[in-house]
């Protein structure tokens, strides 16, 4: 720092801890209270893991002016040296580093022994006996947690002259415990296997820091099980060998046939299997192959539930059917297996309303399920019957790990209604028919025109290909609001590939479809500044809270659903005060969030959205409110499950209808574009659909029809 400002080189300083201001208990994130060789107090804050006061500290970072608490050191790395001054010495071993010595016998002990104490407790811990009131067993419970310490303290010294960052060598420790250090050594690829968060490349610099060589067999073996499980992330379920190699190429720049070897390797070590033409990871390779054999098992039942009920109408029709509403409902007696399909506004719900209303009749027990909660609370509503998430209705069992419906103990109902299948992956389909008894009915409902699945697999679109053992009915004839709503007419232009038509208003008329034409970001926050907090709520009277999702292409960038989130935190929840940091980012009371990752021991999964109801910051823990009225609690060590969803990616909208969608599409989400994606967002409006773009963007979503190939051979095996 010179003259007042701040400058941006590495800068290294040593001190004593004075005081621990905060701590997560994963280590992500910390703030002290330093004080330099020359007597000043500094702030420091980072990922810095078990700091304790009175021990000394390097620390190396840049420094960085924070607009509420000014001038401090951001550290990127640091180690601990052990105190040398008496006062440091007696608050490092009262402070918690030691267990079983408080500020008393600490003093006792330095008192005693002065610099000598460091070298007493590394070497000769019997010495302690001559310390007043210091008996046997108390000098034994001393020396071992001195150890202890001293053990974690020289591995996290190892491990970070390798470059493995606090928060990944806590992982280490947790999955490793005390050999964490010769697992590294011994095989530092088994870290990407393993251990959550190191990847492939992670663990390559590591190994490399260790001194095996680039050409090690180990290295390419692990390079090709990285390649399939990034292959997976984009939706593939198997993958050709050329492929692969070609990915495995370009991450190591090796030889074919090393490259070749280490696939070799891994197969041979079962880390990676080959199937049909395919590599795979071997959950998926088997999950593959199984699913047919219980498409086929309910399929050929020769007694099914809805057969014996004919679904003969019940007393009175107050709705009129199209053909192919009629079909779809009758062919749930023909078949165990049928799929209804199709846009927005065609009347699917219509139809399952009718076949729960018939299966009811003659006394069936039903079963109603989605893959997301949202989806499944639509259901719920537009049946009468209550419908549960896909998860739910197997029950998982913390105990084993597994869920409590599967083949052994199968769902007890005649008649399974799954909406929005679209979003099935291969696992999550595997579960639920393995679940499902011979005799039981199916009914998929989804629409085959959105984006696939999040995960591995193109379920529906591939029972719909196989075209065998599901009787399909593809509902095109619109009747959503009479005909009359732009978001319905607007969605199946855009699946036809079709221009958007924007229907002009006279003065006063309220529409359900808008597109303001812009792609400067700093227009667009004035933008959604405005839309969210006066015009909507004032116009169409939705409420700014509970009613608006924004949506985007994308997670990065500045139309991105990180930057947005972090504008709209602040418009709208910008005045709370109760809050808590986590790493770099701060979760503050009613904030709108949404989990991302499965968990089964919360009963809460990817895709869930919800509200902070409560933070304790004296137990550090939080409370989330999810749309089912599931109140769940968190540590603050476990926030990296949710991410802030004022805005959320259109990806992560599937399965969910919301009454506001204000959507993003940019030049900058160029590599996104697709018509699929565009009109995934769209058919996600309920009442009204805001999108904001530029005119060339929205034409080249519309243009691009392309879907991206997602390999597999689940189709193959269903034929």
């Amino acid at each position: 720092m010179e003259n007042g400002t701040l400058n941006f080189l590495p800068v290294t300083l040593r001190g004593e801890i004075k005081r621990v201001v905060f701590e997560t208990s994963d280590g992500s994130y910390s703030v002290l209270k330093i004080t330099d060789e020359n007597k000043k107090e500094i702030t420091v804050v980072g990922p810095i893991v078990s700091p304790i006061e009175g021990q000394t500290i390097e620390v190396t970072g840049i420094w960085e002016k924070h607009s509420e608490y000014g001038r401090q050191l951001r550290a990127a790395s640091f180690r601990y040296t052990l105190p040398v001054t008496k006062d440091g010495l007696i608050r490092f071993l009262s402070s918690g580093a030691v267990s079983g010595i408080g500020k008393t016998l600490a003093k006792a002990i330095v008192d005693y022994f002065g610099e000598r104490t460091i070298t007493v407790l590394n070497n000769s811990p019997s010495e302690l006996l001559n310390v007043p009131k210091i008996g046997k067993k108390k000098a034994k419970a001393i020396a071992d947690s001195w150890r202890e310490s001293s053990v974690r303290r020289e591995a996290y010294i190892f491990l970070q002259g390798l470059g493995i960052t606090t928060n990944y060598c806590n992982r280490l420790f947790k999955k490793y415990g005390e050999d964490a250090v010769s697992v590294v050594k011994q095989n530092p690829y088994r870290l990407a296997e393993e251990v959550d968060g190191i990847g492939f490349k992670r663990a390559d610099e590591i190994a490399l820091g260790l001194g095996i060589p680039p050409t090690a067999i180990e290295r390419m073996c692990a390079a090709a099980v990285y390649c399939i499980n990034q292959t997976i992330t984009n939706g593939h379920t198997g993958y050709p060998l050329p492929l692969l190699l070609e990915e495995m190429s370009k991450l190591l720049d090796q030889d074919m046939e090393l490259l070749q070897k280490g696939v070799e390797h891994a197969l041979k070590r079962k880390l990676i299997v080959f199937r049909d033409n395919l590599i795979y990871s071997p959950m998926l390779g088997f999950a593959e192959q199984e699913l047919p054999k219980h498409i086929k098992r309910l399929a050929s039942a020769k007694k099914f539930a809805t057969q014996k009920c004919k679904f003969a109408k019940t007393k009175k029709e107050s709705i009129t059917f199209c053909d192919a509403q009629i079909a779809a409902v009758e062919r749930v007696s023909q078949q165990p297996l049928t799929i209804i399909t199709g846009g927005p506004g065609v009347g699917k719900t219509t139809v399952v309303r009718e076949i729960v209303k018939r299966a009811e009749a003659v006394g069936l027990r039903i079963a109603l399920a989605a893959p997301t909660g949202r989806a499944a609370k639509r259901l719920s509503e537009s049946t009468g019957v209550v419908a549960k998430t896909i998860h739910r209705l197997l029950q998982y069992d913390g105990a084993s790990g597994k869920f409590v419906h599967n083949e052994s103990t199968p769902l007890k109902y005649d008649l399974i209604v799954i909406d929005e299948t679209s979003m099935l992956d291969l696992l999550l389909a595997l579960a639920l028919f393995r679940a499902i008894k011979s005799g039981t009915s199916v009914v998929l409902v989804g629409d085959s025109d959105q984006l696939p699945s999040v995960g591995a697999g193109s379920i529906l679109a591939d029972f719909i290909k196989a075209d065998k053992y599901f009787l399909t009915t593809r509902l095109t004839q619109i009747f959503r609001q009479g005909n009359g709503s732009e978001i319905i007419l607007n969605s199946h232009l855009v699946n036809r590939g079709q221009p958007l038509s924007v229907a002009i208003k006279k003065d006063n008329e309220l529409g359900d479809f808008y597109w303001i034409q812009q792609d400067d970001m700093n227009k667009i926050q004035s933008i959604l500044q405005k839309l969210i907090s006066e015009r909507i709520p004032k116009c169409f009277h939705f409420n700014k809270d509970r009613d608006i999702q924004v949506l985007t292409p994308m997670n990065r960038g500045n139309g991105g659903a990180a930057a947005l989130n972090e504008f709209l935190q602040q418009v709208l929840n910008g005045n709370e005060s109760r809050q808590f940091r986590y790493g770099e980012r701060i979760f503050k009371l009613n904030d709108k969030v949404i989990q991302n990752s499965n968990n089964y021991d919360k009963n809460v999964f990817n895709g869930d959205l919800g509200r902070i109801s409560h933070i304790d910051i004296v137990c550090k823990k939080f409370y989330v409110t999810f749309e089912d009225g599931m109140r769940v609690e968190y540590n603050f060590d476990e926030a990296d499950q949710l991410t802030m969803a004022y805005a959320i990616t259109i990806h992560k909208s599937q399965g969910s209808e919301f009454k506001v969608v204000i959507l993003l599409l940019l030049p900058q989400h160029y590599v996104m574009l697709k018509r699929n994606l565009l009109y995934t967002g769209m058919t996600r409006a309920k009442k009204l659909l805001i999108l904001i773009g530029s005119d060339r963007a929205v034409n080249v979503a519309i243009s691009n029809y392309q879907t991206e190939v997602r390999y597999g051979n689940l189709s193959n095996y269903l034929k």
